[in-house]
């Protein structure tokens, strides 16, 4: 039904944008940088509209969701896993802030990062011919989350928590301002960004597109159709899984987005983007770094998750 309402709403597109693209191929420009033009331009509505349901769904359930997840106890890498992979800003903000707090486990931490959907859900979804990557890429994700999760956990030993039961612990919790990819508050949602951060989302997003497509279009024009693949590996395909989970790791949705791309223009293949995508944690390492008073603990936390991310990418990448 999703899929059939986002192709009705793409050819809606393609009608409104027939003039605009017309200008554009007339426009003297080279073919790579007027295709990178149009196709950008392509998905803004589609995006705006995903971002706008993915805003409300934060907006009324994000509250229930987070509450539900620190009373889940002994399932949270499980109900922390499900939570995650829908996309929205700052889930892992919030779940290092828990983790940092004790109230939440470092296997239930790194089932978060793994499962944390950033910014390749909705791209896919803003691309109807594509949206067959999806469910693959959330299924895996949920797959290796939990599994990963209730491991680390047991060979850890790391099942201390503190149970929030009290309630100035869910009032200390509940005030804390955590600050999500545009600068806005998560944690203190005001209806006015209902509309507002939307737009500046897409707006944001839209401009990481361009630019990176613009870029593989330049690049695949130079070199042909894999010409990503052997610009930035030489050719070495089975290192893939390696490099893309060292570049899952910084922190800024702009990673999604270009191996996203990558995977769309086809210059890269779908076990070194998942390997990638499960090591993106967002913006949750970063807090980690800035607020854990433990920086060996935060190394471990980190190692654990790009050895997973790898592992996974290299067995994906085999089927």
């Amino acid at each position: 039904m999703l899929i059939g309402i986002l192709n009705r709403i793409n050819s809606i597109n393609e009608n409104m944008f027939s003039g605009f693209d017309g200008i554009i191929e007339n426009s003297g420009m080279p073919a790579w940088l007027a295709d990178a033009v149009i196709d950008s331009f392509h998905i803004l509505p589609l995006l705006f509209i995903v971002f706008l349901i993915i805003e409300l769904i934060e907006y009324y359930y994000s509250e229930h969701i987070n509450s539900f997840m620190k009373k889940s106890e002994k399932t949270a890498p499980l109900i922390g896993s499900l939570a995650a992979v829908i996309p929205q800003c700052g889930f892992s903000v919030i779940a290092s802030t828990l983790y940092i707090r004790k109230f939440i486990t470092k296997g239930t931490l790194i089932a978060i990062y793994l499962a944390t959907s950033d910014e390749a859900i909705p791209i896919l979804l803003a691309q109807p011919s594509k949206t067959y990557y999806i469910l693959p890429i959330i299924g895996l994700k949920i797959v290796i989350a939990v599994c990963a999760g209730y491991l680390i956990d047991l060979l850890l030993k790391d099942n201390k928590y503190i149970p929030l039961t009290e309630e100035k612990d869910t009032v200390q919790i509940e005030n804390t301002e955590h600050e999500g990819c545009c600068h806005h508050s998560i944690s203190k949602r005001r209806k006015r960004e209902l509309i507002y951060h939307p737009l500046k989302h897409t707006f944001n997003i839209f401009i990481f597109i361009l630019l990176i497509t613009i870029v593989l279009n330049f690049l695949i024009f130079l070199y042909g159709q894999h010409a990503v693949l052997h610009v930035l590996l030489g050719k070495v395909e089975f290192l893939e899984p390696v490099i893309t989970a060292f570049i899952g790791l910084i922190p800024n949705c702009a990673v999604s987005i270009a191996l996203t791309m990558l995977l769309i223009k086809g210059s890269i293949s779908f076990g070194a983007v998942m390997a990638g995508l499960l090591s993106n944690a967002g913006l949750g390492i970063l807090i980690l770094f800035r607020h854990s008073e433990n920086i060996k603990d935060t190394m471990k936390i980190i190692s654990i998750l790009l050895v997973i991310s790898i592992i996974s990418g290299m067995i994906i990448q085999l089927f």
